[in-house]
């Protein structure tokens, strides 16, 4: 029995085909995945996914400037849907107390009230395997400088061969821990137009309560334009510029989903480690995590207090919050699942397999006898830095007026080495306003204050004192340790705190004033820490993580050559295909696959921001006005389930049927399964999508722009019984219900 644990185990960690995960690069599919994807119900080829011939699915997907998110196209004019947080922070920009559009919404009634959205959109043109090419130049007595260093010159001499047309660009990427290599080519278009997006009420309903939660019922979409110049090609935003006519658009079916339908996802998700090791594992647990968790919620609550107080601060801070809330409850559904699971002894179980199969062969054992020596080494040098390293980043970088400082660098050391270039000074003068005027749109000083003194006391508080940047000496002896008044010093004096005296100086730059600047000290003091000292000390054990990282997966690869392997997600188009599938959380509980328009009445809770239902929708939804997006019995489906395998950045990625036909947008995962990024969870894993009928709804009868559904291409099918045999769901082992996590988001 221990032992068929131990092989299910090592599927379920290891990365094989074990369910439904893996995110599958596409000029791989015909050769791996396709007979899979059509025995589940994929009615196309590998070949209309990936062509770089003629017209495929590929050419539909949008990726949001570089990667942040995901979208696809819905018409031949340029429309594409992505997800209401994905488009949250463009919306906030175009915000304002008198047109206050997260609150409200968002519709344009004719092409010329699109907003420019102020981000580009790139398409995929071709991938190109360059494995062969790069290591025919590597050898194995190379030093991990080295080597790193002959990658990077072979990578920019294979980008500088890519054609240089208007839009293209060229990327290149590292795979499977440094095994094999890919160039990437991409066509940007800079002109970017709001067309639609619901009022936050139905784009955010649920808010921070709901958030990675089942069941959910949020309406989490949005709409855009791509604008091209009069010959088809990117150019800058424009009154004369045309919409963009895309290779592809995406029919969109309004048949709905059933328990073991067929579904894919494609998009550009952003990060996975599931080749982490047990060390890595307990790093994250022991230091990582609780540090990150512990910051964001103080910063939280601290925007929350202002935000609570003034609708102009609200819609200034929205976006910010937004972005600082959705990890600071990941990172906690992320702990708590790597532990209910118990996911470092289990990996640290499957390394003590994979090492027996290495010592078994003197060959492997030459090869790859080392790995876990190296990964031992390489995290004890990093775990005596790890915490101050998180502070840095979340508390002394979480400061907006120490990170104007940063960026007057360049400007400090124009004015150090050659202050007479009046060109140069320009120009790096230029780079500072243009920063600035970047904070200041959004920017409210008092509440910076409070969080830089926060942060900064707390940073004080928790890291070693040998560890902390200089400026806490500073708070120290000058202001007795009082970071409030150290604070209120620097947001009175500074620079960096007021526009007015910014301006005054940028007028008349000088290296005294800046030097003297009390702010730009700590500013100063917090980057020499963190480029001369922290960052060096935090990348010690890089050597010695690559090497062991590199020979770990070769080895894991060797040692299961009848497996389909994927590389981590690295902001590359991916696929991940299975089926609706609804699950079993906990024991004596089970989740449908599907939730409905009922559940937001459920809900409704208007003193509570989260859960406030606006009085037209109430009305159309208590009268079950649901129209031609009703389902079979009535009813209108507001989201639903697959086990697909997605994370961070396939957000607005969209969910397809076996036809290719859009049936949902993808924009979330679920809180039973939040360890996944590091360990897929076959039997709890799952994607929360909202269901394009529920967007249709919204867009045509709630907001009454029915003329952008007229611009789809709607189609509606008989539904076929599933033809894959759905199984009785099992979990895993027992697990506890999980609680909720309280919030005060607003």
């Amino acid at each position: 029995m221990k032992r068929t644990l131990s092989l299910l185990t090592a599927a379920i960690l290891f990365l094989g085909t074990q369910a439904h995960e893996g995110m599958w690069l596409l000029n791989k599919l015909k050769q791996i995945n396709e007979a899979e994807m059509q025995k589940l119900g994929f009615k196309l080829t590998a070949e209309d996914i990936y062509d770089i011939n003629k017209s495929s699915l590929k050419d539909g997907i949008v990726r949001l400037g570089g990667g942040f998110c995901s979208g696809e196209m819905v018409s031949a004019e340029g429309l594409f849907l992505t997800n209401h947080h994905c488009g949250y922070d463009a919306v906030q920009g175009l915000s304002s107390v008198e047109h206050d559009y997260l609150t409200d919404g968002f519709w344009a009634m004719t092409r010329e009230q699109e907003l420019p959205a102020g981000f580009s959109v790139s398409f995929l043109q071709r991938i190109d395997d360059v494995t062969e090419k790069v290591n025919s130049q590597l050898t194995p007595d190379m030093s991990e400088e080295a080597r790193d260093a002959k990658i990077g010159e072979i990578a920019q001499a294979l980008i500088a061969e890519s054609s240089k047309e208007n839009g293209l660009s060229t990327e290149f990427k590292v795979m499977f821990e440094g095994n094999e290599f890919y160039l990437f080519h991409y066509k940007t278009y800079r002109d970017v137009r709001l067309v639609g997006v619901p009022p936050s009420a139905i784009g955010k309903f649920g808010g921070d309560t709901d958030n990675w939660m089942w069941p959910r019922h949020t309406g989490d979409f949005c709409m855009f334009r791509v604008y091209t110049g009069a010959d088809g090609e990117p150019a800058d935003p424009a009154s004369t510029n045309i919409p963009f006519k895309p290779k592809h658009h995406f029919p969109v079916s309004t048949a709905g989903v059933k328990e073991g339908d067929f579904a894919m996802i494609m998009g550009y998700p952003g990060s996975t480690d599931r080749f982490l090791s047990s060390h890595g594992v307990r790093l994250g647990l022991e230091q990582e995590f609780p540090s990150r968790v512990k910051v964001r919620r103080a910063k939280l609550d601290l925007y929350e207090e202002f935000m609570d107080k003034d609708p102009a601060t609200r819609i200034k801070y929205a976006s910010k919050h937004a972005s600082v809330s959705n990890y600071w409850k990941y990172f906690i559904g992320q702990s708590r699942g790597l532990k209910r699971l118990h996911v470092e002894e289990k990996k640290k179980q499957q390394e003590n397999e994979l090492m027996a199969w290495v010592n078994a062969d003197a060959t492997r054992k030459a090869k790859y006898g080392n790995l876990i020596t190296d990964l031992d080494n390489g995290y004890k040098e990093r775990a005596k830095f790890e915490k101050a390293n998180v502070y840095m980043q979340e508390a002394a970088f979480g400061s907006e007026a120490v990170m104007l400082g940063i960026r007057m660098f360049g400007l400090k050391n124009q004015l150090a080495t050659d202050p007479k270039d009046a060109a140069k000074v320009a120009a790096a003068v230029a780079r500072v306003q243009a920063a600035a005027d970047e904070l200041w749109k959004d920017y409210v000083p008092a509440i910076d204050q409070k969080v830089t003194a926060e942060m900064f006391r707390m940073f004080h508080a928790d890291v070693e004192r040998d560890l902390q940047p200089s400026v806490m000496a500073t708070i120290e002896k000058k202001f007795k340790g009082d970071f409030d008044a150290w604070s209120a010093a620097i947001f009175k004096t500074s620079i960096l705190t007021n526009k007015a005296r910014l301006d005054a100086f940028l007028a008349k730059p000088s290296l005294k004033v800046l030097e003297k600047d009390l702010g730009f000290q700590a500013s100063e003091s917090c980057i020499n820490h963190y480029r001369n000292f922290l960052g060096p000390a935090v990348a010690a054990g890089d050597e010695d993580l690559a090497k062991g990282y590199r020979s770990m997966v070769a080895a894991m690869r060797e040692m299961n050559p009848g497996k389909s392997w994927y590389p981590n997600a690295n902001s590359t188009m991916r696929l991940t295909y299975g089926q609706v599938r609804s699950y079993v959380p906990g024991d004596g509980m089970f989740y449908k696959h599907i939730c409905t328009a009922a559940g937001i009445l459920e809900k409704e809770d208007n003193t509570n921001d989260e859960f406030i239902v606006p009085k037209r929708q109430h009305d159309l939804l208590a009268k079950k006005e649901y129209g031609a997006y009703a389902d079979e019995s009535g009813e209108l489906v507001v989201c639903f389930l697959s086990n697909n395998d997605i994370t961070g950045g396939n957000s607005g990625s969209g969910v397809f049927n076996g036809n290719g036909e859009l049936i949902g947008i993808a924009f979330d995962g679920n809180w039973e399964a939040m360890s996944g990024d590091i360990a897929f969870e076959p039997e709890l894993q799952r994607t929360i999508s909202v269901d394009i009928r529920y967007v249709l709804w919204t867009i045509d009868t709630f907001a009454g722009a029915g003329h952008l559904v007229k611009e789809m291409t709607v189609v509606e099918r008989k539904k076929e019984e599933p033809k894959a045999e759905v199984p009785v769901i099992v979990p895993v082992e027992p697990v506890k219900p999980a609680k909720p996590v309280p919030s005060k988001k607003g």
